[in-house]
């Protein structure tokens, strides 16, 4: 019960902590652009990294 508790915890942070960083970034009146621009950002950014992950694998 206290992973579920932990893990419920750690997913409203990373939630509140994109969303703080959508209202700096962008403001509250392009909420919803700001945050469809930052998801994909984000998205981008680790597609990115696990594709150098697995570049790094295949060349050991």
């Amino acid at each position: 019960m206290a992973l579920l508790r932990g893990l419920f915890w750690f997913g409203l942070f990373l939630v509140l902590t994109f969303c703080f960083v959508v209202l700096f970034e962008y403001g509250p009146r392009d909420f919803a652009k700001g945050a469809q621009k930052e998801y994909a950002r984000i998205k981008s950014f680790l597609v990115k990294r696990t594709e150098e992950i697995r570049q790094d694998k295949k060349d050991r």
